[in-house]
């Protein structure tokens, strides 16, 4: 008997092979893979760049190597435990059992979530476990970017003050005791997850959690010095709108990720996202001219941003109205706690929330959860959630219900971060101060770095003290300079 030909293709694309199971659906994981790069370039370098030109000069640097630094610490410690005590098996009814995320035999295989599979109260399955179509590896490094731009959005609310040690010790304790325990409650088969409290893409997990940790964090660090507090005003503005498109067109793979397939639930999120997030922008923007006479660019990108917050718990839940109407009140609502409420309340003008985080994601996010209790369309949830037959308050019958879930689960998410991030800032201090020195206050970047963002003089020209008073911003220092930058 003759020998049969070799196979003209190479192993690495044949079906039924260790690098094409069965199992492995191509198009799901090439999406899969593409959002989660999509997700880690609105951090690395979206936020980075929109955070280090957002801010005063004198804190360009320190501001983007906050963002920088946290999304590298998270990758390492998600690996390591996080990604488990997130989605892996359940130990408490709000956290995984932690564990690693490193071996081959694991990494390879089939992704599952062990702990999401939905029972009916007389134990018979309701929904199976989730179990997409591509490797663990995949919906590992998915997972991990989310946990990462969640430590960089929370930085936000402490720019300009935070100590970068106290900043190293935070990012893996919160990550460790808040981020996980939302993931694992409302995404990993937790207890909110099983209740049915609708979150699709992480308004909750990700948005209400940074907006609440950060002003809490904020709280403890206190506020920024008198002079800054007065005038901060953005070093590049253009630069800002860079980062901002970044964050906005990286945002097709932060809701249409999250069915973990390209299907057309995803279609769906990808193109809510964008209706919500433009109808926001409009109408932040109207305001601004209607109530202060002036188009704010700043204020453009604020109101993008509460768009495209508010729309992620609904993204691939509510129709493309509903998402003009999340647009309408997220452009409108977190605009009137933070240039009406804000500046009248004593309590949020006490805390000094740099970017003001806890309107544009707090606010903005837990509105988003509410609004879904009351749009998600019956059609769209049996697409995705674990419990049948769920809808929105406007559908009737038990949609009203889901209302009242919506706010129990915000609920939850809000008290178990201020109470832990507040443990968290006051056992770091006791051992380095959250706060930077008076000095490292009035210079910035130099004293904190030895680098600065900008050169303000020639090439091989020294600083001078009598010559170059003005040290950065509006910021006079009369001593030596020490910083590495200052022989360009």
């Amino acid at each position: 008997m003759a020998a049969l030909p070799p196979n003209p293709v190479p192993v690495a694309y044949q079906g039924g092979t260790p690098a094409v199971p069965v199992w492995l659906n191509k198009g799901d994981n090439a999406w899969q893979m593409i959002s989660a790069t999509l997700v880690g370039l609105q951090s690395v370098p979206g936020l980075v760049i929109l955070y280090g030109s957002i801010v005063k000069k004198k804190w360009a640097v320190n501001s983007a190597f906050m963002a920088l630094y946290a999304f590298a610490a998270v990758v390492l410690c998600w690996v390591i435990w996080g990604y488990k005590m997130s989605f892996g098996h359940k130990l408490l009814p709000f956290w995984g059992k932690a564990g690693p995320a490193l071996g081959q035999k694991y990494l390879v295989n089939q992704a599952l979530l062990p702990a999401t599979t939905q029972f009916y109260d007389d134990g018979r399955v309701e929904t199976a476990m989730v179990t997409p179509f591509y490797p663990m590896a995949s919906m590992v490094w998915f997972q991990c970017v989310f946990a990462g731009i969640t430590l960089v959005i929370l930085a936000g609310s402490v720019l300009g003050r935070m100590s970068f040690k106290a900043w190293m010790a935070f990012v893996p304790l919160w990550l460790t005791f808040c981020y996980t325990v939302g993931a694992f409650s409302l995404w990993g088969g937790g207890f909110l997850f099983h209740w049915g409290v609708m979150d699709y893409s992480g308004g909750y997990v990700i948005h209400l959690s940074s907006g609440i940790a950060g002003f809490t964090v904020a709280y403890w660090v206190g506020p920024r010095s008198k002079k800054d507090r007065e005038r901060f005003p953005p070093n590049n503005v253009l630069l800002m709108l860079a980062g901002a498109g970044l964050l906005w067109m990286g945002w097709a793979g932060f809701n249409g990720g999250d069915p973990y397939s390209a299907n057309v639930d995803s279609s769906m999120a990808v193109l809510n996202t964008n209706i919500c997030g433009a109808t926001s922008l409009l109408v932040w923007t109207w305001l601004d001219v209607i109530f202060f006479k002036k188009p704010s660019v700043i204020g453009a990108v604020q109101g993008m941003i509460t768009g495209l917050v508010s729309i992620t718990p609904g993204a691939g839940l509510v129709q493309g109205w509903a998402a003009i109407v999340f647009g309408i009140l997220s452009g409108s609502v977190p605009w009137f706690t933070m240039m009406i409420v804000h500046k009248r309340w004593s309590l949020l003008q006490h805390i000094d929330d740099t970017l003001g985080v806890f309107h544009t994601h707090a606010i903005a996010g837990l509105l988003g959860g509410v609004l879904t209790g009351l749009f998600a369309e019956p059609q769209l949830c049996a697409m995705f959630l674990p419990v049948v037959n769920s809808k929105g308050g406007v559908y009737g019958g038990s949609g009203g219900i889901q209302i009242l879930k919506q706010l129990a689960g915000g609920a939850f998410i809000i008290g178990w971060n201020l109470v832990v991030t507040s443990i968290i800032c006051v056992a770091i201090n006791l051992i380095v101060p959250l706060r930077m020195t008076e000095e490292q206050l009035i210079i910035g970047d130099d004293a904190v770095h030895g680098e600065e963002a900008y050169a303000l003089w020639g090439d091989g020209e020294k600083y001078d003290s009598t010559r170059h008073g003005q040290y950065s911003d509006d910021t006079s220092h009369n001593k030596a300079s020490i910083g590495a930058t200052q022989v360009v």
